[in-house]
C-alpha cells in the first residue's frame, strides 16, 4: 500500500486524546449533613450517570477517527506488474485501426503508467503512431504532467486508418536529434508494417523500450472476396495463430436489424476464410453491411454498396434455351449469375413477381399477347433488354414489288428504333470483307468507363433505318459506325437491343468479358444506379470513424477516383466510408487494403499490457467507513439516553424527516393550481387526436423524437406532447399542432372555428397526410413515396372553412428552409412529395405561414418508442434521411416559436448603416 498524503497520519495523535476524554470521570462524591431525609425518601432516584463510555463506544469512536485519518492520506494499492520507468519517459502508442478490438485494455494499461508517474512526480511525451486527420502531421508532443496527459488520453478513440511508422520514426529520429533521452513505453497494435525495422531502431535510440502487448490477439478484417460467385462474399483475413478460432458474421440493415448469421471457423495456421452467405433476393438486397462479432472498429465491419445488391432478373426461356454453348440463355446465364438474382420461365411466370429488367433473346415475344404485357411492363418502369436473331429478321422482312433492296419496317414499341429487313453479314450482299471491332464507347453510353478487348468482333448484324435521331439512341456501335446496342423510352422504362445475338453465332461479344459488363451496367441503370467513369472523383460523404459509426468525414479528407474502390488503402485523405452521390455511392473499406496481415516482431522487453491497470484507492471507502462509524455512535447515543422519549421522539424524528423530504414535491404541487394545464407551464407541441389508436401512438413518438431532437440541439427546452381535440381542448399553449389525416377524419364547424382562431393567433397547423393518394398521384410519382388512399378527398374536407391564404411550393428559398438548419430537402419516412406552405409577403399572422401541409409522414421518421429506437425506416435513404427529417421538424418548431425573424434580416445591412451615421 502506498500513502499520497502521509503527513494525513499525524492525525492518529488524536487517538489517545479520545480515548482519555472518553475515560474521563467525574469529580468523586462527597458527604453533606441534610435533616430533612423522609423528604427525599420520596423522591423517585434519577439513573445513575455512567462514570466511562462503554468499551464497544471507545473502540467505535477510534475506529472512525482511525478510518477519517487513513482516508486522508490517501491510501493507493499498486495493481501494476511493475518495472515501470521511475523518470521522464516517452510512450508511444499505436492507434490505427488494429488497435480497436483491444482499445480498452491499452487505455487501462496507460492509467497504471500514468499513476505510477503521478506517484513519482515525473513527466511523459506523447507519440501517436496514427494521424488524427489529413492535417495533422506525427510529432512528439511536450512533456506534460500526469494528470494533463491522462485528460487527453482517456476521451481518445483510433483512427479507422492504419499506423504509419514511418512518419513516427521520422519524429523520432527529430526528438532524438534534439538530445533527448529517456525509457519509452511503447504500446504495440501487433500487427506488422514496412516500417518495422526502422522505427524499432529509432525507439532504441532514445532509450530503454517496454514493449506492452496483448499476446496472440485477434487481429482480423472483411475485405473484399476472392471472386464474384456468389452475392455478398467477403474474405475474413487475420493473423495466422496456433490454435482454431470461431465467431460469427452478421448481415445488418442501415438501421441495424439482423437478416442472418453465418457461423466463422477459422483453422489453426490459417490467414484467411472465405464467406458466402445466402439469402433470398429480397433480404439479400436490404443488408447495408457486414459485421464480424467480437472484432470492434472498422476492420469488422464491410460497407456495401449499390454495386454488390443483386437485381431480379428474368429470362424468357424457349425450348432450346439449355442447349450447352448453342442455348440462347447459355451465355446470359454465366454473364449475369454472379451478380445478379436470375429467373426464368415463361413470360406469366416471371411478371407474377417484381423485376427489374426482362431479357427477351430472339424468337421469345412473337405472341402479340405476351408482347401486349411485355409493353405495358415496361411503360411502369421496367427495362427490356432484347437480341436480335433469325426470328427476328423473319418478322422484320418485306419487300415492295419484288425489289431485293432492304426495306423498312413497321413501327414497333418493343424496338427501339427501326430495322431494316435482312441481316448484315459477313460476305453478303450488305456485308463486309472482315469482321468489324467495336468503336470507342460515347460519354452519353453507361458503357463509357468499360475497356474494348480488341479481339471482340461482329461477323452479323441487324441494321437499323438511318435517321437524323439515330446517334441519340446509339449507346455502342461498330468502326464504321453501324449501331450495335439501341435504346428508347418507352413510358417511364426503357428497350434496349443488341443488334445481335446473345450467343455466338453473330459475334463473339458473348465470349467476352466486355459482355459481362456491358450487362451489369444495364442492370444497373435500371437500378437508378449511375456508372461513374473511371477518371470521375468521388467525394466522401460518411466516414467510419475508430468504433466503426458512420460520421461526417474528417478534416482534409479528399475525393477518391471512381475506378480505385477496392484496392485502395484508407488513409486520413482517404478514410473508409462512403463516397459520392447517391445514385453512384461507392463503399470503402479497411479490407480493400491488399498488404498481408502479420504479426509484429517484440522491440525491447516485452510484457502482457492486460497486467498494467490503474491502481486501487481504498481512501474514498474508508472515508464512507468513517462517517458510517460516527453515524452509528450518533444512533447509539440516541438510544441510551433517550429511553423515556425513544418510542415517540424516534417517531417524530422519522415523520419530520419524512416531512421534510415531502415538502419540496408538496410545495411543488400545491403551487400549481388542478385546472391549469401542464401546457401553461412549459412548451409543448401537440397532435390532433383521429381516434385510430395506432396513428395516435405514432403521432405521440414522433412529436416525443422531435421534442427529443429540438432539447439535444437548441436552446428551446420542449415538453411531453400532448393530444388535443380542437373543438374541446384549449390550443392557444401550443405553438405548433400536427395532424394527420386519415380518410375518415371528421370535420364540424366547431373545430373549423377553433382552429381558424389557433391559427389567426399565431398557431401553425402540420398537415400531413402521410402518404401520396394513389387516385391523384401523378403518373411520375416516386416508387418509394408511401401511399395513403383516401386521404387526397379528406384533406379536401377537412381544410374546407379554414382561413388558408394562397400556397406556393415550399424550396430553399422560404424562411421555413433556412430558421436554424439550411435545407434543399423535407423529407420525413418518404421523400419526393412537394411541400405546401404560404406565400411569402403574405401579410397574415405577420408573413408567417399558418399552414405547412406535405404527404411524407414525418411523425413516422420522428418517433422513437419506449427503448428509444426508431422502429420505421425511411425510404430511400434510411438513416440520412432521417436526420434530413429531424432538421425539418427542427426548423418547423424554430419557425413556430420565432416567427419570421430570419426573414427581418434582410434588414440588417440598413440597421448596421444607420447605426453608422
Amino acid at each position: 500500500m502506498i500513502l499520497l498524503a502521509p503527513w494525513m497520519l499525524l492525525g492518529l495523535l488524536a487517538l489517545p486524546a479520545v480515548w482519555w476524554l472518553l475515560h474521563a470521570r467525574p469529580p468523586a462524591p462527597r458527604t453533606q449533613s441534610f435533616p430533612p431525609m423522609r423528604l427525599l425518601a420520596t423522591l423517585a432516584a434519577p439513573p445513575p450517570d455512567a462514570t466511562s463510555a462503554p468499551l464497544w463506544r471507545v473502540l467505535l469512536r477510534c475506529l472512525a477517527v482511525l478510518g477519517l485519518v487513513l482516508g486522508l492520506a490517501q491510501p493507493v494499492f499498486p495493481r501494476g506488474q511493475g518495472g515501470l520507468p521511475d523518470a521522464d519517459c516517452l510512450i508511444v502508442l499505436d492507434n490505427g485501426w488494429a488497435a480497436a478490438g483491444t482499445w480498452s485494455q491499452r487505455l487501462h494499461a496507460l492509467d497504471g503508467l500514468l499513476d505510477h508517474l503521478a506517484r513519482t512526480g515525473h513527466t511523459a511525451r506523447l507519440l501517436l503512431t496514427a494521424r488524427n486527420d489529413a492535417l495533422d502531421p506525427i510529432t512528439v508532443q511536450p512533456a506534460l504532467q500526469a494528470d494533463l496527459l491522462r485528460g487527453q488520453i482517456d476521451p481518445m478513440l483510433p483512427r479507422a486508418w492504419p499506423t504509419d511508422r514511418m512518419a513516427a520514426t521520422h519524429a523520432l529520429t527529430a526528438l532524438a536529434g534534439q538530445g533527448w533521452r529517456g525509457p519509452v513505453i511503447y504500446v504495440a497494435d501487433g500487427l506488422a508494417t514496412a516500417g518495422d525495422t526502422g522505427f524499432a531502431a529509432a525507439l532504441a535510440a532514445i532509450g530503454p523500450v517496454h514493449d506492452m502487448q496483448v499476446p496472440q490477439s485477434d487481429i482480423m478484417l472483411l475485405a473484399p472476396p476472392a471472386s464474384t460467385q456468389a452475392s455478398l462474399a467477403t474474405r475474413l483475413r487475420t493473423v495466422p495463430r496456433d490454435h482454431p478460432r470461431t465467431g460469427q458474421l452478421r448481415l445488418e440493415t442501415a438501421t441495424g436489424g439482423t437478416l442472418g448469421l453465418l457461423p466463422v471457423n477459422l483453422p489453426a495456421g490459417t490467414d484467411h476464410a472465405d464467406l458466402a452467405p445466402d439469402l433470398p433476393a429480397e433480404l439479400r438486397n436490404k443488408v447495408d453491411h457486414l459485421a464480424l462479432e467480437g472484432m470492434a472498429g472498422p476492420a469488422g465491419l464491410r460497407l456495401l454498396d449499390e454495386r454488390e445488391r443483386q437485381r431480379p432478373v428474368g429470362l424468357i426461356a424457349t425450348g432450346s434455351s439449355d442447349t450447352p454453348l448453342m442455348g440462347s440463355l447459355f451465355y446470359l446465364r454465366r454473364a449475369l449469375q454472379p451478380t445478379a438474382e436470375l429467373r426464368e420461365g415463361d413470360l406469366d411466370t416471371l411478371l407474377a413477381r417484381p423485376l427489374s429488367v426482362i431479357i427477351a433473346p430472339d424468337g421469345t415475344l412473337g405472341s402479340p399477347e405476351n408482347r401486349k404485357k411485355v409493353a405495358a411492363w415496361v411503360r411502369a418502369g421496367g427495362t427490356l433488354i432484347r437480341f436480335a436473331g433469325p426470328l427476328l429478321i423473319q418478322g422484320t422482312d418485306a419487300t415492295d414489288g419484288g425489289s431485293d433492296a432492304p426495306q423498312p419496317q413497321a413501327a414497333d414499341p418493343l424496338l427501339p428504333v427501326p430495322l431494316m429487313a435482312g441481316a448484315r453479314e459477313l460476305g453478303g450482299a450488305m456485308s463486309w470483307s472482315r469482321p468489324e471491332h467495336l468503336a470507342p464507347f460515347p460519354a452519353s453510353s453507361p458503357f463509357h468507363d468499360l475497356d474494348i478487348p480488341a479481339d471482340v468482333t461482329v461477323s452479323r448484324q441487324v441494321l437499323a433505318q438511318p435517321s437524323t435521331d439515330l446517334d441519340s439512341h446509339s449507346w455502342a456501335r461498330l468502326d464504321d459506325g453501324t449501331p450495335l446496342v439501341t435504346h428508347a423510352a418507352l413510358g417511364a422504362g426503357q428497350v434496349v437491343l443488341f443488334h445481335v445475338t446473345s450467343t455466338a453465332e453473330w459475334s463473339n461479344l458473348p465470349l467476352s468479358g466486355l459482355f459481362v459488363g456491358m450487362l451489369q451496367h444495364l442492370i444497373d441503370q435500371a437500378s437508378g444506379i449511375e456508372t461513374p467513369a473511371g477518371a470521375t472523383m468521388l467525394a466522401p460523404y460518411m466516414a467510419l470513424d475508430g468504433d466503426g459509426t458512420l460520421v461526417a468525414p474528417p478534416a482534409g479528407a479528399q475525393a477518391l477516383r471512381a475506378d480505385a474502390f477496392g484496392h485502395t488503402a484508407p488513409s486520413p485523405e482517404h478514410p473508409p466510408g462512403l463516397y459520392g452521390p447517391r445514385n453512384s455511392r461507392r463503399a470503402l473499406n479497411v479490407g480493400d487494403d491488399p498488404a498481408a496481415l502479420a504479426a509484429q516482431p517484440p522491440i525491447g522487453t516485452v510484457s502482457d499490457l492486460r497486467g498494467q491497470v490503474a491502481d486501487l484507492s481504498i481512501g474514498p471507502g474508508l472515508l464512507v467507513l468513517a462517517a458510517l462509524l460516527l453515524l452509528a455512535d450518533g444512533l447509539a447515543s440516541i438510544i441510551q439516553h433517550g429511553r423515556q422519549w425513544r418510542g415517540r421522539g424516534l417517531a417524530a424524528l422519522a415523520l419530520c424527516c419524512a416531512m421534510g423530504m415531502a415538502a419540496p414535491h408538496a410545495q411543488a404541487a400545491d403551487d400549481i393550481p388542478p385546472d391549469v394545464p401542464r401546457a401553461a407551464l412549459e412548451t409543448r407541441l401537440a397532435y390532433i387526436v383521429t381516434g385510430h389508436s395506432e396513428i395516435d401512438d405514432v403521432s405521440k413518438e414522433g412529436l416525443q423524437g422531435l421534442s427529443d431532437y429540438v432539447n439535444a440541439r437548441t436552446s428551446a427546452v420542449l415538453g411531453h406532447p400532448d393530444g388535443v381535440t380542437p373543438e374541446r381542448d384549449d390550443l392557444s399553449y401550443y405553438p405548433l399542432i400536427y395532424w394527420p389525416v386519415t380518410p375518415d377524419a371528421p370535420t364540424s364547424p366547431a373545430r373549423t372555428a377553433a382552429l381558424n382562431t389557433y391559427m389567426r393567433h399565431g398557431g401553425i397547423l402540420l398537415i400531413d397526410t402521410q402518404g401520396q393518394d394513389p387516385a391523384t398521384a401523378p403518373d411520375s410519382a416516386a416508387s418509394y413515396t408511401g401511399t395513403a388512399p383516401g386521404t387526397a378527398a379528406a384533406l379536401k374536407r377537412m381544410t374546407a372553412g379554414l382561413d388558408i391564404p394562397p400556397l406556393t411550393r415550399l424550396d430553399s428559398h422560404h424562411v421555413l428552409s433556412h430558421t436554424f438548419y439550411l435545407l434543399h430537402d423535407f423529407p420525413g419516412r418518404y421523400d419526393g412529395m412537394p411541400v405546401w406552405v404560404a406565400q411569402e409577403g403574405d401579410s397574415t399572422n405577420d408573413g408567417v405561414s399558418p399552414v405547412i401541409i406535405g404527404s411524407n409522414d414525418w411523425a413516422h421518421a420522428w418517433a422513437v418508442d419506449d427503448t428509444g429506437n426508431t422502429p420505421y425506416a425511411p425510404v430511400p435513404d434510411g438513416a440520412e434521411q432521417r436526420v434530413t427529417a429531424y432538421r425539418f421538424g427542427v426548423n418547423a418548431v424554430i419557425y413556430a416559436l420565432t416567427g419570421n425573424y430570419k426573414a427581418d434580416q434582410v434588414h440588417v445591412p440598413a440597421l448596421l448603416k444607420r447605426l453608422g451615421e
